[in-house]
């Protein structure tokens, strides 16, 4: 199986490139934003590589680094996800913004991609809101706080902040994320006002 490949940029398709490897034409379907990553025709380049061997096909992945490929084998663990929707997903949701949006429960997000509609994407972000933590560090105050049930449990000025932000057009796990940064900045006490006015400064920054 092949894990990595080093060599030059032969050329580009739509969703693929060419790596020659000593002479060796390897065709490597990438993310539009990993294709987007990589040098011009002639240069080097390296990528971190997924094999899939199929009855009838051999076909290489190759992702910028570890972690894309990490998430695009575990994309392809829900089911009605494979190779194609979990390289859309990535190609609009890098490692660690994807890793934050199933930790948050931010449906929408992953619905941008391309072939994935509300109910798959709520399906991914159900399914894999265990295994999300494991890939990065979600604030889990900003966790809670993006549930509504846990908003109403929250202290009155942070879900005053939260609604506030939420109807200036943020999306909750956006607005969720603001204020648990200012809640934690300011302290417990903190006023709604001067939580949404740090708020927006998290989100402007």
């Amino acid at each position: 199986m092949i894990g990595k490949l080093k060599g030059i940029v032969d050329s580009y398709g739509e969703d693929y490139l060419i790596l020659d490897v000593q002479g060796v034409g390897y065709i490597v379907q990438c993310s539009a934003r990993t294709l987007q990553k990589l040098p011009p025709v002639g240069e080097a380049a390296a990528l971190a590589i997924e094999t899939q061997v199929r009855e009838d096909a051999i076909r290489l992945f190759g992702f910028a680094n570890d972690a894309e490929r990490d998430w695009f084998r575990l994309l392809q663990s829900v089911q009605g996800v494979g190779a194609k929707v979990a390289l859309a997903i990535l190609g609009i949701l890098p490692p660690g913004e994807l890793a934050s949006a199933i930790g948050l429960q931010d449906k929408a997000a992953v619905s941008r991609a391309p072939g994935v509609g509300p109910k798959l994407a709520a399906r991914i972000v159900a399914e894999l809101k265990d295994k999300a933590p494991a890939f990065t560090a979600i604030d889990p105050v900003a966790a809670r706080l993006a549930g509504e049930d846990d908003v109403r449990s929250a202290p009155r000025p942070v879900q005053d902040a939260i609604s506030a932000l939420i109807n200036l057009g943020y999306s909750r796990p956006q607005a969720a994320i603001a204020i648990a940064a200012a809640a934690k900045a300011l302290g417990d006490s903190a006023e709604a006002s001067a939580l949404i006015r740090r708020g927006l400064k998290e989100l402007a920054s």
